[in-house]
């Protein structure tokens, strides 16, 4: 759907480090401007490593990703898809669901964050190096790290490194 690729292979193995794209970094990419200093500066760093790093990894997006990325305004959707157009996406599944139904109740998210453990999900099932979000609300939160990572190793899966474009704007 959306013309991306779909892949089933694990590809933490790859040569290259891999990295899952949440749907956070995308609208970010895809932003228009704002007077909000912090917005803008996150758009900026994303920017930044988009430009100038990305090609140091394999980048990976999922059908929950590209689902969020096609909500909202019809040009800003078509804007985000076709930054991600040309990305793999990773596959999801029953098991993959019920996975990140784990995710939540592991970590205490609340169940409106259902989406977000899916896509923590998605990128331990799929072996990435790394998961890449601004969603520091149920996602990249110190706090729920630890939570997140004996989720994902209960189920005996190596958890990703959770973290902002900021921390990866210079790794790889």
């Amino acid at each position: 759907m959306f013309g991306a690729k779909t892949t089933t292979e694990n590809f933490g193995t790859a040569a290259m480090q891999s990295i899952y794209l949440e749907t956070s970094v995308i609208g970010y990419l895809a932003s228009r401007p704002t007077s909000d200093i912090h917005f803008v500066s996150n758009q900026l760093i994303t920017l930044n490593w988009w430009n100038n790093h990305r090609s140091k990894f394999d980048l990976f997006v999922s059908q929950p990703v590209l689902d969020e990325c096609a909500c909202g305004d019809g040009v800003a959707a078509r804007e985000r898809l076709a930054l991600i157009a040309e990305i793999p996406s990773l596959k999801t599944s029953a098991d993959t669901i019920s996975f990140a139904e784990g995710i939540i109740h592991y970590a205490s998210l609340p169940p409106k964050a259902a989406v977000d453990a899916l896509h923590i999900a998605i990128a331990a099932e799929s072996g990435m190096d790394f998961l890449l979000t601004w969603n520091c609300k149920h996602i990249a939160n110190p706090s729920l790290r630890h939570k997140i990572s004996e989720a994902i190793e209960a189920r005996n899966f190596r958890a990703p490194v959770i973290c902002t474009p900021m921390e990866l704007l210079y790794a790889g």
